[in-house]
Protein backbone atom coordinates (compact mmCIF):
# COMPACT_ATOMS: atom_id res chain seq x y z
CA UNK A 1 0.00 0.00 0.00
CA UNK A 2 1.39 3.48 -1.42
CA UNK A 3 0.15 6.49 0.66
CA UNK A 4 0.55 9.80 -0.73
CA UNK A 5 0.85 12.85 1.46
CA UNK A 6 -2.64 13.86 -0.07
CA UNK A 7 -4.18 10.19 1.34
CA UNK A 8 -2.39 10.96 4.53
CA UNK A 9 -4.28 14.26 4.77
CA UNK A 10 -7.28 12.64 3.71
CA UNK A 11 -6.89 9.44 6.65
CA UNK A 12 -6.30 12.17 9.07
CA UNK A 13 -9.32 14.20 8.68
CA UNK A 14 -11.73 11.02 8.34
CA UNK A 15 -10.55 9.71 11.44
CA UNK A 16 -10.97 13.25 13.27
CA UNK A 17 -14.11 14.11 11.77
CA UNK A 18 -15.41 11.14 13.18
CA UNK A 19 -13.42 10.96 16.42
CA UNK A 20 -15.17 14.29 17.62
CA UNK A 21 -18.76 12.33 18.28
CA UNK A 22 -17.30 9.93 20.27
CA UNK A 23 -17.47 12.02 23.32
CA UNK A 24 -20.77 13.47 23.30
CA UNK A 25 -22.27 9.74 22.55
CA UNK A 26 -20.32 8.10 25.41
CA UNK A 27 -21.52 11.04 27.89
CA UNK A 28 -25.40 10.81 26.47
CA UNK A 29 -24.75 6.68 27.19
CA UNK A 30 -23.03 7.12 30.35
CA UNK A 31 -25.39 9.97 32.04
CA UNK A 32 -28.78 9.30 29.93
CA UNK A 33 -29.16 12.72 29.55
CA UNK A 34 -29.72 14.60 26.21
CA UNK A 35 -30.81 17.98 27.81
CA UNK A 36 -28.16 20.27 26.58
CA UNK A 37 -28.27 18.90 22.81
CA UNK A 38 -29.70 20.92 20.09
CA UNK A 39 -31.90 18.73 18.00
CA UNK A 40 -31.94 21.41 15.35
CA UNK A 41 -27.94 21.08 15.23
CA UNK A 42 -28.03 17.33 15.19
CA UNK A 43 -30.50 17.66 12.06
CA UNK A 44 -28.43 20.38 10.64
CA UNK A 45 -25.26 17.86 10.87
CA UNK A 46 -27.07 14.82 9.52
CA UNK A 47 -28.37 16.93 6.54
CA UNK A 48 -24.81 18.42 5.93
CA UNK A 49 -22.97 15.17 6.04
CA UNK A 50 -25.85 13.72 3.74
CA UNK A 51 -24.87 15.97 1.27
CA UNK A 52 -21.12 15.57 1.50
CA UNK A 53 -21.76 11.93 0.79
CA UNK A 54 -23.76 12.91 -2.37
CA UNK A 55 -21.31 15.32 -3.42
CA UNK A 56 -18.50 12.57 -2.57
CA UNK A 57 -20.54 9.70 -4.85
CA UNK A 58 -20.71 12.61 -7.78
CA UNK A 59 -16.84 13.91 -7.66
CA UNK A 60 -15.85 10.09 -7.10
CA UNK A 61 -14.42 11.22 -3.88
CA UNK A 62 -13.78 8.25 -1.65
CA UNK A 63 -12.66 10.31 1.80
CA UNK A 64 -15.33 12.69 1.54
CA UNK A 65 -17.96 9.93 0.99
CA UNK A 66 -16.64 7.63 4.03
CA UNK A 67 -15.64 10.24 5.99
CA UNK A 68 -19.58 11.60 6.06
CA UNK A 69 -20.97 7.79 5.56
CA UNK A 70 -19.53 7.52 9.36
CA UNK A 71 -20.87 10.87 10.05
CA UNK A 72 -24.18 9.96 9.33
CA UNK A 73 -24.00 6.88 11.21
CA UNK A 74 -22.54 9.15 14.23
CA UNK A 75 -25.09 12.13 13.61
CA UNK A 76 -27.76 9.35 13.64
CA UNK A 77 -27.17 7.67 16.26
CA UNK A 78 -27.07 11.27 18.48
CA UNK A 79 -30.24 11.89 16.96
CA UNK A 80 -31.47 8.14 18.12
CA UNK A 81 -30.44 8.92 21.63
CA UNK A 82 -31.80 12.33 21.95
CA UNK A 83 -35.14 10.87 21.00
CA UNK A 84 -34.71 7.96 23.54
CA UNK A 85 -32.98 9.77 26.47
CA UNK A 86 -36.11 12.48 26.13
CA UNK A 87 -38.66 10.63 26.65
Amino acid sequence: MNLNYIDIIGTIASITSVIGFLPQIYKNHKTKSVEDLSALMLLNFLLCSLAWMVYGILTDSYYVLVTNMACVCASSLLIGQKMYFQR
